[in-house]
């Protein structure tokens, strides 16, 4: 069978790489792409690297455009995508790229993004463990994913498993990301000059105030079994580095007393057990984000500071792929019933 496909924000970076990936997948037509401000103009204008869909044009994005297609994907800045999926009751899946289906909570909602609260969706996180189980369960036969935020789902699949086995204290929890600028979009912003950001390090949402902040905590809580994220602490800062490209995290969490380096290892390596697109390296290994560009993968290192007392967990993705579009179209393929790794590679691209 092949799926009918829509596309909207497609001549962002989101979209531009929901686009990238599916135009691989044999499974699917790119039938429409759609845009705000670009509607009008050939796709290949604003995706010049999209050579084999040079043919589509961006049309407005409306419901009723994106109505009639057997899968919508929404790449849309955060608080767009609920004026369509209330509009898209037809459609048989629907897969958010933006904010607003990922929270349970809307007071969180409230207090991070403001504006209409929308019920929240299956999350996009195939590898994550939920009260014993994995993520990839609650995915199978979905109708409605909400794709996750990048650096959430990066420093979630970071602590996971020691939150999920007990060996790490989860109420106090540090994280520190080093983030290339595609994460913020494609808009003009001067912050995101080159002339900015070249050559130097620019930490932002410092202070516990950046917008995945629940997103990270209602994911462990969800793996403690509780779904309490009162009980999760985490102190996150973002930094901007000049790479296009990338997240590296770098995250730190108390050592439970009484537990052996032993079982901290056990608990990642038997979390990723098996996973195609999540890697626990060797120890003594960690990973760079070259080593994952352009692929679905998430690379783990894992270090005990018994000096401190601490697990020090760190993950390198692609925030575009397996920090976005990836995420979302491993998920479409689990939702389908198709090979879970199909038009996805764990091969990155060197140099």
């Amino acid at each position: 069978m092949t799926y009918s496909v829509a596309v909207s924000g497609a001549s962002g970076y989101a979209g531009g790489e929901i686009l990238r990936l599916l135009a691989s997948h044999p499974d699917i037509e790119i039938r429409t792409v759609t845009a705000h401000s670009n509607a009008g103009q050939p796709l290949i204008q604003h995706q010049p690297h999209l050579r084999s869909l040079a043919g589509l044009t961006l049309q407005d994005t409306t419901p009723e455009i994106l109505a009639g297609h057997d899968i919508v994907f929404l790449a849309l800045p955060h608080g767009q995508s609920g004026q369509y999926t209330d509009a898209l009751g037809d459609t048989p899946l629907v897969i958010d790229a933006g904010a607003d289906h990922r929270l349970t909570s809307e007071t969180a909602w409230d207090a991070f993004y403001g504006g209409a609260f929308h019920e929240p969706w299956t999350y996009g996180v195939p590898e994550l463990l939920v009260g014993g189980a994995k993520q990839r369960e609650a995915l199978r036969g979905a109708t409605r994913i909400a794709a996750p935020g990048c650096n959430a789902s990066t420093v979630s699949l970071s602590l996971v498993p020691g939150v999920a086995a007990g060996v790490i204290d989860p109420g106090d929890i540090v994280s520190v990301l080093a983030v290339g600028p595609s994460g913020a979009g494609k808009s003009l912003k001067s912050n995101l000059l080159a002339s900015e950001i070249l050559g130097t390090a620019n930490p932002y949402a410092v202070g516990g105030t950046h917008r995945h902040i629940p997103e990270i905590r209602q994911a462990l809580a969800a793996a403690t079994g509780t779904g309490a994220p009162d009980s999760i602490r985490i102190s996150f800062t973002p930094v901007l580095v000049p790479m296009s490209r990338g997240i590296l995290a770098t995250s730190t969490a108390p050592i439970v007393a009484g537990v052996t380096d032993a079982e901290i290892r056990e608990a990642w390596e038997s979390a990723y057990d098996g996973e195609t697109f999540v890697h626990l390296l060797p120890e003594g290994s960690f990973p760079r984000t070259a080593d994952v560009l352009g692929a679905n993968t998430a690379l783990i290192g894992l270090a005990i500071d018994r000096a401190a007392n601490r697990v020090t967990v760190v993950t390198a993705v692609d925030n575009l792929v397996k920090g976005t579009a990836g995420a979302a179209i491993q998920s479409m393929n689990i939702a389908l019933g198709l090979p879970e790794d199909r038009a996805l590679s764990i091969n990155g691209v060197a140099p």
